[in-house]
This record gives C-alpha cells, structure tokens and sequence, in this order.
C-alpha cells in the first residue's frame, strides 16, 4: 500500500519512466515482509537495458527489477535507498519520508 504523494509526483515519475529516463518516486509504504520499513524508493526507466546498468553501480542485479508492464522499476529500501538519494542530491525525499542511515 502507497501513500503519501501527490498524484502530481506520481503522474510525473510516470512519464519520466515512459521517457526512458531513470526517474525516483518515494513514498510510504506498509509491507508485512520489510516491517523494518515505512517506505520505498522506486527506481524505474521503461529501457530496461539501462535500468539494470544503473543498478549495477548501486549493487542492484538486474534479476530484481519488478518487471511491470509499463513501469519497471526497482525498490530501494533501506542503505541502499538512501544512498542512492544522496547521490542524486534527493535530500528532500530523505527528510520527508524520515529516512535514517
């Protein structure tokens, strides 16, 4: 279950998804198999060739991108969600969704 964003925010990841471009959606998130996390960072591009390189820099395999239709993506939770929004300078999301490293 998602919540927490804007349709605004989940329109736009969705077109920059459908771009090809590797785009970022943050949200709250409930999951009884992660209950050590309150939220999930998706991590899509509709090339599916460039979404697994990008994870590879990240320690990401490309058998663990979620092969939807129409918007694959990864799921970041934890170090490696945080991480990568450091690295693009995503501070917002950090403090928003009170990710801690």
């Amino acid at each position: 279950m998602a919540f927490g964003i804007s349709r605004k925010e989940l329109v736009q990841w969705k077109e920059e998804v459908t771009r090809g471009e590797i785009s970022f959606l943050t949200h709250f998130w409930l999951d009884d198999r992660f209950p050590e996390s309150h939220c999930v960072t998706k991590a899509g591009c509709k090339d599916l060739e460039k979404l697994a390189n990008w994870g590879a820099q990240f320690g990401l395999k490309k058998e663990w991108i979620h092969h939807n239709e129409q918007y694959p993506h990864f799921d970041l939770l934890g170090k490696t969600q945080v991480k990568v929004l450091k690295h693009y300078g995503l501070d917002d999301h950090i403090k928003r969704f009170k990710l801690h490293t």
